[in-house]
């Protein structure tokens, strides 16, 4: 009698071993430094938060106002008169300074007892604040008086708010088109420092826009 064969034993396929997951701290490193890249780009190419140190754009912008600036904004159009603008000092090409576009390109501005002209017409500027009861000689100082200045291409004209009391272009020079770093365009916060514990936040400054 023939024997039956013995029946070959088939070996069963491994399983795929279970997916190891990641160690708590592994996630939340990994979310920490997608968090920080993003943070990153946003501030590098997107919007930027700047304060306020000086009195210049009084009464626009006050010491300890926050503001947000656009950086992308001059990507896709020109500046325009009257913009809140941040840029690199022309002086020494690292300090950031926020002031307001006066002059445009091809502009021939001048400055007479305070009153800014454009092409010979007086510029109205409802933002502005002046001593009109001082006036210095343009012989003396170019506060008050100066040019006329025709403002070559690529080249802007920028002045604080307060007018007797901001270091602008009317010391300092034009600003290149490719200083620019943005538009401010909205106060998120604001610090009254100096004033008592009840009034050290301005509320009423809260996300008013810039004009």
């Amino acid at each position: 009698m023939k024997k039956s064969p013995q029946p070959r034993s088939v070996s069963q396929p491994q399983q795929d071993p279970q997916p190891r997951r990641k160690s708590v701290f592994r996630e939340y490193a990994e979310a920490l430094i997608v968090a920080i890249l993003l943070a990153l780009l946003i501030r590098t190419f997107v919007v930027q938060a700047f304060n306020i140190p000086s009195g210049s754009m009084i009464p626009t912008l006050l010491v300890g106002d926050h503001v947000l600036v656009a950086k992308f904004y001059y990507w896709f159009t020109e500046p325009k008169r009257g913009d809140i603008m941040v840029f690199v000092s022309p002086q020494d090409g690292k300090t950031d300074l926020i002031k307001r576009v006066v002059g445009l390109s091809g502009d021939r501005i001048s400055m007479t007892r305070k009153r800014v002209f454009i092409n010979g017409a007086p510029l109205a500027e409802p933002y502005s604040q002046a001593d009109l009861g001082s006036i210095e000689p343009g012989l003396l100082s170019r506060r008050d008086n100066f040019g006329p200045l025709t403002i070559p291409p690529g080249k802007y004209f920028m002045m604080g708010d307060n007018r007797d009391n901001s270091y602008d272009s009317r010391y300092w020079g034009l600003v290149d088109r490719k200083a620019i770093v943005g538009k401010a365009f909205i106060i998120y916060w604001s610090w009254n420092w100096g004033a008592d514990w009840l009034r050290l936040v301005r509320w009423e400054r809260f996300a008013n826009l810039l004009r």
